[in-house]
């Protein structure tokens, strides 16, 4: 099962945007992840089990160019993170307040918390997306959650 890469883009486009920018947290960088990603399944040989297996293979892909495109030594300048959420809309303050929470968690829980939240993929099929074990990701899930609910607490509490 191989679809056509135009049926997978209009499919796939803003989930896998979504996880190249937690990782990257660079709008540019995020659309080159994705259109790098869709340039690799259309050069593909390969051959799919399902729906299931292309879309975990798209978000693994991205998800390790946006990490790649983080490690590179020269990054060009880019509009830094907290004057680009200024630029998004968000149904309510509190879900500003998430995603902002969210975007400052550090990368290995990020990752694990979009998946699991945004995605609604199960711990194991977080865990064979990113080869890892599925209480190494249990645990990512944990901590992030501690986190987060830290954070939004100071932030809550500061409001009062």
């Amino acid at each position: 099962m191989k679809p056509p890469v135009e049926a997978l883009i209009k499919e796939y486009r803003n989930n896998l945007y979504a996880a190249a920018f937690s990782v990257c947290k660079n709008a540019q960088d995020a659309e080159d992840v994705v259109q790098d990603t869709f340039i690799q399944y259309w050069s593909l040989k390969k051959e799919f089990e399902s729906e299931q297996h292309i879309r975990a293979w798209l978000l693994r892909v991205a998800i390790n160019k946006a990490k790649n495109k983080n490690n590179t030594f020269f990054r060009r300048r880019a509009v830094p993170f907290e004057d680009y959420i200024q630029t998004l809309t968000f149904e309510s303050e509190e879900s500003s307040e998430l995603f902002e929470a969210v975007m400052n968690l550090p990368e290995k829980y990020r990752i694990v918390i979009h998946l699991f939240y945004y995605e609604d993929y199960s711990v194991k099929e977080i865990a064979d997306i990113l080869k890892l074990t599925q209480s190494n990701v249990k645990v990512r899930l944990s901590r992030g959650r501690l986190l987060l609910r830290d954070a939004l607490k100071e932030d809550w509490e500061y409001d009062e």
